[in-house]
């Protein structure tokens, strides 16, 4: 098992929007998180940020996320998220959520 952390602004006029839409994650989109070996994920919110936390146990995390990436309700998901988001500005170029360095861990 691998965790990740992520981060990403929320557009202030959009938080009541987003957290909206997670309050109702459509079924077919948790099941292709869970069909792609994700589990224990939760996102979090404070001062315009949202810190995600997913636990991974597949064996191949970039083709897990391809075909998450390649799924249509997950397509339709993202393009009602998307729009609340908006990357930090030390994102990679051409990174959303940006990844997030694990410092400590303890079971």
């Amino acid at each position: 098992m691998k965790r990740h952390g992520w981060v990403i602004k929320v557009k202030k006029d959009k938080i009541a929007e987003y957290k909206a839409l997670h309050a109702a994650v459509w079924p077919e989109v948790l099941n292709k998180l869970r069909e792609c070996h994700v589990q224990n994920y939760s996102i979090f919110f404070r001062d315009g940020l949202l810190f995600s936390y997913l636990e991974y146990t597949g064996q191949d995390f970039e083709e897990d996320m391809a075909n998450m990436a390649a799924d249509p309700k997950t397509q339709a998901w993202w393009k009602l998220t998307d729009p609340c988001q908006e990357p930090l500005d030390s994102a990679a170029e051409g990174e959303w959520w940006a990844s997030m360095e694990e410092v400590f861990h303890i079971d």
